[in-house]
């Protein structure tokens, strides 16, 4: 095989006899034969490639990218399991150590002692927020862990139900289903109340003897703070209840542990970590010490050397990557261990009172935003109950064109409900806001509302 490499910055290279001469060796009579594969319709006219000097290109480059619409230039007010944070450089500079950004699992503890420490501390940091005895060192994102929570409870109980609110994310849901349809386990929904909130004698009337786990959200999909959590546990019987939770709001919520949750899930994204385009992101799994060895992925431990002194190890390895498939809890491979260190920087460099400030800003800007959307006619919120920083708007049209039209006015709205897609909820939007949104990306949006309605 001969392999041709060419530079576009060589003036003595002859660049065509050396496309001809490549062309020969692979049987190709032209440059388009090469991609033949492409489809016309998406060739724009045609490949052409002019060779530029490095900085010409480096112009072009920035030319390109000047394309981008990012959240400085036109504020953006989507949320729904995705959530644009600030990040202190001093997070970005500590991830961005060779140590750390080219590790992948640490099979040989011994000379990963850093890499193993960062992840005991990412658990230790998960555990207490979440008030339960221990946290494995991450899973792909809060969807998956909700699949693994939901297999993991058939691993506790061998029954094949899950209850799930009514509002849980289409998305969330498709995952959730394609996790559990190998254990032939089956979904149902449980209603809320007018208020948003779980309606607990409803879902008591759910739960039966093949019920598995009960899956609830706080705050929940639409933002709503839902006080009903705090009772559930009394309401499912023997039932594993599955608490999925915006990790952020921790900081000023009571946390799960307290209030009877058997497994804990949600999205690590939100503590660090970049949005980038959507992923990677990090999935927050917690459970009660008893269930231990049920719980899927790693879990690093803390133990003593041959000389006495403080070292880490992978104490639990239950992927079928480290032991025989047919006793590993999940097939989950995927290094998220960068991913979660980003959350552990994120939380030791904010710490308690840094996190508590965050989420206060958060509450404080979506009631702002609710307020200026009031001023102007729209119902917000849907629903009358506490929100953390997401919330539903009504709207009097499709939200797909209001969204088109809010975006050519230079504002990214939210999320689009259409009607009919959620029980008693017409047109709406679910708007989120963070720390990151000021006072005037608020009144761009209630002014790009304004002129659209």
């Amino acid at each position: 095989m001969v392999i041709y490499s060419f530079s576009l910055f060589m003036p003595n290279s002859n660049y065509d006899e050396d496309i001809e001469e490549m062309l020969q060796e692979m049987g190709l009579s032209s440059w388009e034969e090469l991609f033949i594969d492409i489809p016309q319709e998406a060739r724009k006219g045609g490949i052409n490639i002019e060779a530029m000097d490095e900085y010409e290109l480096y112009r072009y480059a920035l030319k390109l990218a000047s394309k981008n619409m990012d959240f400085f230039k036109m504020p953006n007010f989507l949320g729904a399991g995705v959530y644009f944070h600030y990040i202190p450089p001093a997070v970005k500079e500590m991830v961005s150590r060779s140590e750390f950004y080219t590790s992948y699992t640490p099979y040989q503890p011994e000379i990963s002692q850093g890499l193993l420490q960062s992840m005991f501390e990412y658990q230790s940091m998960i555990a207490e927020l979440t008030a339960m005895d221990i946290a494995n060192s991450s899973m792909y994102d809060a969807s998956t862990a909700l699949g693994e929570a939901a297999r993991m409870a058939n691993r506790i109980n061998r029954k094949k139900e899950i209850l799930v609110p009514e509002n849980l994310y289409w998305e969330k849901e498709s995952v959730l289903r394609n996790y559990v349809k190998g254990l032939d386990m089956s979904i149902r929904k449980y209603p809320l109340n007018e208020r948003g909130m779980i309606d607990l004698e409803a879902l008591q009337s759910s739960v039966n003897e093949n019920t598995s786990a009960v899956y609830v959200e706080n705050p929940n999909f639409f933002g709503v703070i839902d006080e009903n959590v705090l009772k559930v546990k009394e309401f499912i019987g023997r039932s594993i209840l599955i608490v999925g939770v915006n990790p952020l709001s921790l900081a000023i919520l009571k946390p799960p542990g307290e209030y009877g949750a058997d497994i804990v899930v949600g999205e690590g994204q939100i503590l660090g970590n970049p949005i980038s385009f959507g992923g990677p992101l990090l999935g927050i799994f917690a459970t009660k010490k008893e269930y231990l060895r049920k719980m899927p992925g790693r879990v690093i431990g803390a133990t003593k050397d041959v000389s006495g002194k403080r070292a880490f190890v992978m104490a639990l390895q239950t992927r079928e990557q480290h032991i025989r498939r047919g006793r590993a809890t999940s097939n989950i491979c995927s290094n998220e261990a960068l991913c979660a260190l980003y959350s552990t920087v994120y939380m030791a460099y904010l710490g308690a009172n840094g996190l508590r400030k965050v989420a206060l800003k958060n509450i404080e800007n979506a009631k702002k935003l609710m307020t200026k959307l009031r001023s102007i006619g729209l119902n917000a919120p849907h629903f009358k109950a506490p929100h953390f920083n997401e919330f539903l708007v009504d709207l009097p049209g499709n939200p797909y064109e209001i969204s088109k039209k809010l975006v050519e006015r230079g504002v990214h709205g939210g999320l689009p409900i259409p009607e009919g897609c959620y029980r008693d909820i017409g047109n709406a939007m679910l708007l989120c806001t963070t720390e990151m949104h000021r006072e005037e990306d608020l009144d761009k949006l209630v002014n790009a509302f304004k002129e659209v309605i």
